[in-house]
């Protein structure tokens, strides 16, 4: 059953939720800072094995490294405290609906949590190498490559932050569709606006390489095409729990 709350209410469970996220994120935090060179040396792999003896790794500024490994904890924090704050959002959002759409719904946090992580391994074990490689090979060769510690920690770890929120449109698309937001054949006349779309937003969030927007561009459409083909699927049901509310 739905649960009535006034505003003041709303924001006083908001606030407790926030706070509570807030509490795991500083607590993951320093368990990930403790690990701080196991998770730079892990997260250097991919860019290590595209360097191969052509290039290396270095350090620029003093508090470089001090620096890098704080932004390096924060990031993981949010990645490896993900199960808890997905639990904190559905407690938050599980009060304003009904007994259905509860049941409806519980089954995606779990798929959430599932695409956030792959999301995050699809980035380390495919995006990475491929870029690297691709980017490293193009003009001049034998010239030895120079990269900035700070930039490639900071900039991986958003990357692969980026890619697990970015996972979660299946999950977003079939849970709109089980609520009766949108439908396939709404989402079928808008695809080809769509991916316009994401190929506007991959050119303007990406580096000016065509490589690095194709990186991005090609998960997107394979993403909003594996929502679309779920909620295809899921049709019959979505229209029997409809008539069932009706």
């Amino acid at each position: 059953m739905m649960k009535d709350m006034s505003l003041t209410d709303h924001l006083t469970e908001l606030r407790g939720r926030i706070i509570k996220i807030v509490i795991y994120l500083i607590v993951f935090f320093g368990l990930c800072y403790n690990f701080g060179d196991k998770l730079q040396d892990f997260l250097l792999m991919p860019l290590r094995s595209a360097l191969g003896s052509e290039g290396k790794v270095v350090f620029i500024g003093l508090l470089d490294k001090v620096l890098t490994q704080f932004q390096l904890a924060f990031w993981c924090s949010i990645i490896t405290s993900s199960p808890l704050w997905f639990r904190e959002l559905w407690l938050f959002i599980r009060p304003g609906l009904y007994d259905n759409e509860i049941k409806i719904i519980r089954p995606f946090i779990f798929l959430g949590f599932t695409l956030f992580c792959l999301g995050v391994s699809f980035g380390y074990f495919i995006v990475f190498p491929f870029t690297f490689e691709t980017i490293l090979g193009f003009g001049v060769s034998n010239i030895e490559a120079t990269i900035s510690l700070k930039e490639y920690i900071v900039l991986s770890s958003k990357v692969l932050v980026f890619l697990g929120l970015l996972f979660q449109l299946p999950n977003i698309i079939l849970i709109l569709g089980l609520m009766g937001a949108i439908t396939h054949q709404q989402l079928t006349g808008l695809r080809r606006y769509v991916i316009n779309a994401f190929a506007v937003v991959s050119a303007l969030i990406t580096p000016p390489d065509p490589i690095t927007m194709m990186a991005l561009w090609v998960p997107l459409v394979l993403l909003y095409e594996i929502g679309l083909l779920l909620l295809k699927l899921m049709s019959p049901f979505i229209k029997k729990q409809t008539d069932m509310t009706i």
